[in-house]
Formats: C-alpha cells, structure tokens, sequence
C-alpha cells in the first residue's frame, strides 16, 4: 500500500500464478470462463451492499468485501496472463485516455458522464 493507493508487487501476482501453476489449474482458465469470475465476484462484492439501505459504506462487512475485492483481483490478473495484457501499461493507457475524456477542468467535482460535461 503506498499511501491509501493501491499497489500490487510483482512478487504478489508472481504467487497468484505459481499457485495457479501448482496446481494444473491454467489448462482450465480460459478468457470465457476466467471474465465469467470476475464478473461473479463482482456480484459478491454486490452482495455485500445489498439491502444496506443509506449505508453506503456497510462498514461491518469489510472483511467479506476484502475477500470478494481481492477474487476479484486474482482473476483479473489470471486473465491477463492468460491475454498475455501487460496491466501497467493498458492501465496507463487507460488513465491517459480517461484524462482526455474527463478534463480537471470540466469535470472536477462533477459525476456527469464525458458526452455531457
């Protein structure tokens, strides 16, 4: 953790493959089946907001949260092994292409979508 930003080692995503290779696992971990994970877990993270009413942050469910964020992550990084997608650079290229659509200027402050800022 470098500050409240999030940051994950070499060494961390090193560990998700080998355990992944331990195993035998990759010979099932196809793109289809590695997006329908993710998206599964996302919906575990969902979960964890469900029916919480003006509780938006449904504090007491941190540590399930942690859990479904962190599958979440693991897949994700699976998946793009498998793509063979550097992550830093897509996400990079990401931020810089985010930038251009939501300039500081237009839409500090505001939660509007780029066509309408």
């Amino acid at each position: 953790m470098l500050g409240n930003k999030l940051v994950i080692s070499r060494e961390t995503a090193e560990k998700i493959l080998s355990f992944r290779n331990e195993r035998n696992w990759s010979q099932f971990h196809n793109p289809k089946d590695l997006a329908i994970s993710v998206s599964l877990e996302a919906a575990e993270l969902l979960e964890c907001f469900q029916w919480s009413g003006s509780d938006t942050e449904v504090t007491s469910k941190l540590e399930a949260m942690k859990e479904e964020l962190s599958d979440i992550f693991i897949y994700s990084i699976l998946l793009a092994d498998r793509l063979k997608i550097n992550l830093d650079e897509v996400i990079q290229a990401k931020i810089a292409k985010n930038a251009e659509k939501y300039p500081v200027e237009k839409s500090f402050g505001k939660s509007y979508k780029y066509t309408e800022i």
